[in-house]
């Protein structure tokens, strides 16, 4: 069973974080539909987008009552593709690398102290490991000049993106993800976490809670992750939103907690063969969390 761990909690010198980068680094390698360029255009670009989020409406923000069992099943995926764990179109196969076999997606808390002193964590933070590039400082978005292969994008694409959303990707032929975060003490508090998103009364109010904060760090960090269609290409991506899940999870745990409404139980989450239902017991999805709780001051 894969543990998910605290990216706050894990020092350079922890194997864990090593593992996982050395498990990071060989995801973005692949060139199928097992590649991590696929996984992140599956959330973006290339087109269709398939990710599911809430829209806003004059100064109403109407969240989606899918927006959390579809990125936990994205994150399931995912993390199935770290673990080499997944075969070709989202079969499941025994690890072809047994080292990775277990390995968990971290989470970051940004409600904790240390994301309020340091902003991004260090683990994503530093451009380099060992005087090699850091994989998790940033990730390449691939271009061709004719076919396009999954999860790649073509010239025209990177140049609409880069004029229509300017400051999402650095430049160079083949263009990187940024970051352009705020103040680390402007992200979101554990106050916030604790009194306005865990004590929502129902699903509905807590998926709405859930996401406009998931929305708002989105926004603290800027660049890539500001906007849909780059954001999952920056690596922080994937702890952000484990965040968001892991804060799902204590809350279906914790007095207020109930499932969705029924009428969306039998709802596919495409493009994964998966429904709303097989997403709402995360051990029998074969991961759980370090720490299932969230201790406040």
């Amino acid at each position: 069973m894969a543990v998910r761990e605290s990216i706050v909690g894990l020092s350079e010198s922890d194997t864990r974080l090593s593992v996982f980068r050395d498990a990071f680094t060989q995801f973005q390698a692949l060139g199928d539909d097992r590649s991590y360029q696929f996984f992140a255009s599956v959330h973006g670009l290339t087109q269709p987008i398939w990710c599911e989020h809430g829209t806003s409406v004059g100064n109403e923000y109407q969240g989606s009552l899918l927006f959390l069992p579809w990125h936990r099943a994205f994150l399931y995926y995912y993390e199935l593709a770290l673990q080499t764990r997944l075969g070709q179109r989202f079969t499941q196969q025994a690890a072809a690398n047994p080292t990775f076999a277990n390995v968990g997606l971290p989470w970051w808390d940004w409600s904790s102290d240390e994301s309020h002193r340091d902003g991004i964590p260090p683990a994503y933070s530093a451009a380099t490991v060992n005087g090699q590039p850091n994989p998790l400082a940033s990730s390449e978005i691939p271009v061709a000049t004719s076919q396009v292969p999954i999860g790649v994008w073509s010239n025209a694409l990177t140049q609409a993106v880069r004029t229509q959303l300017p400051g999402v990707l650095a430049g160079g032929a083949t263009p990187r993800t940024v970051r352009d975060p705020g103040a680390p003490d402007e992200l979101p508090r554990r106050s916030t976490v604790e009194n306005i998103v865990l004590s929502q009364p129902n699903y509905e109010s807590f998926t709405n809670s859930a996401e406009l904060v998931h929305n708002d760090v989105h926004g603290w960090v800027g660049g890539s992750m500001s906007v849909v269609p780059t954001s999952a290409f920056d690596p922080i991506f994937w702890s952000h939103h484990c965040m968001i899940d892991r804060l799902w999870y204590i809350w279906q745990n914790g007095p207020n907690g109930q499932p969705p409404p029924p009428q969306i139980l039998d709802v596919v989450l495409a493009p994964f063969p998966m429904t709303v239902a097989d997403t709402l017991n995360i051990n029998l999805l074969g991961y759980e969390y370090a720490v299932q709780t969230i201790e406040f001051a």
